[in-house]
């Protein structure tokens, strides 16, 4: 026999955890921009990886952000459905 369910806190901590994340990825992107903008490097190389940075690693970190974002409110929800439902 196969159970389904979860722990509502369990779960709502897993939602905060996943929301938490935002800020942590919130922090690296700032952390790399000023990085880049101090750092004293001049030809291709820079430019290309100021291309990607700005471009498609700055897309998929923003993608991340906003399935953790997602994800972190899925939880907390059917957590708080879960508590509601069992009255506890």
């Amino acid at each position: 026999m196969v159970m389904y369910g979860a722990n509502p806190e369990q779960l709502a901590q897993l939602g905060r955890t996943l929301t938490e994340q935002i800020d942590v990825l919130t922090r690296m992107v700032a952390t790399v921009d000023r990085s880049i903008g101090s750092t004293t490097w001049q030809g291709p190389a820079r430019q290309r990886f100021e291309q990607d940075w700005n471009g498609s690693f700055k897309q998929a970190l923003a993608r991340l952000d906003e399935a953790f974002a997602a994800a972190g409110r899925d939880c907390i929800a059917r957590s708080q459905e879960l508590t509601r439902i069992m009255g506890t």
